[in-house]
């Protein structure tokens, strides 16, 4: 069933009841060694740069940050290290947005022990696995035969995320969008840092062009113009 060469796991999750538990489960496993763990984006990506391990155990909500955040760091870091989401996040958009990501694997929380075992070796296989709760859907996405329930560009983005990045598309600049949001302006260059980063833009300007594209800005104010780069 399940080859002897040993397969090293990193497991990445803010709560540390379940993380010592997963961590449990995992060292009772044959060929399967836990080589570090993490609760944050930051710790994280630190622990595959150390490690590089075979496999990433990644939660998607890790408190302030997003593991959705880390997977497309590491799998930009480091293509050979296979990303299984283990999540209790079941919805089409963070499926979707893991995907995206870089993720080889999507399994909810209330996956079996032996489903956990099984995903870990086929990922760390080179397969691509998800769980029984999202297969289909999963399929589906990967083959364009449907389209997203409820599809939105961008759903990487979080809810407040794509409020700014709209009203950025419109031109305005971080004191309206704060003051159109009931924000701090430092909280929305902290907001508008963050797209930047996730979308891959070079600066403001290319964002707001990307936004375009992509539908956001329609009805912009005339005259408007691009605030200063985040």
């Amino acid at each position: 069933m399940i080859d002897e060469r040993t397969i090293t796991v990193a497991v990445v999750d803010d709560h540390p009841l379940f993380r010592r538990g997963i961590m449990s489960l995992l060292d009772t496993l044959d060929g399967v060694e836990v080589v570090g763990d993490a609760a944050s984006v930051d710790e994280a990506i630190d622990l595959v740069d150390r490690a590089v391990p075979d496999v990433v155990l990644m939660d998607l909500d890790l408190g302030t940050g997003s593991g959705i955040d880390a997977t497309k760091s590491i799998a930009r870091r480091h293509p050979s290290v296979a990303v299984l989401v283990l999540t209790m996040l079941g919805d089409d958009r963070s499926l979707f947005a893991a995907m995206r990501a870089g993720a080889r694997g999507y399994l909810l929380k209330v996956a079996s022990p032996r489903e956990v075992e099984r995903a870990i070796h086929a990922v760390a296989d080179g397969e691509v696995l998800f769980g029984a709760d999202v297969a289909a859907r999963a399929v589906a996405f990967l083959s364009g035969s449907s389209p997203e329930p409820g599809a939105r560009p961008f759903p990487e983005l979080t809810d407040r995320e794509t409020e700014v990045l709209e009203l950025v598309a419109r031109g305005l600049d971080n004191g309206s969008i704060a003051r159109t949001l009931v924000l701090t302006s430092k909280t929305v260059r902290n907001y508008v840092y963050g797209i930047i980063t996730k979308l891959g833009a070079a600066d403001r300007s290319a964002l707001i062009v990307i936004a375009r594209e992509a539908g956001f800005g329609v009805g912009s104010p005339s005259g408007a113009t691009p605030g200063p780069v985040a």
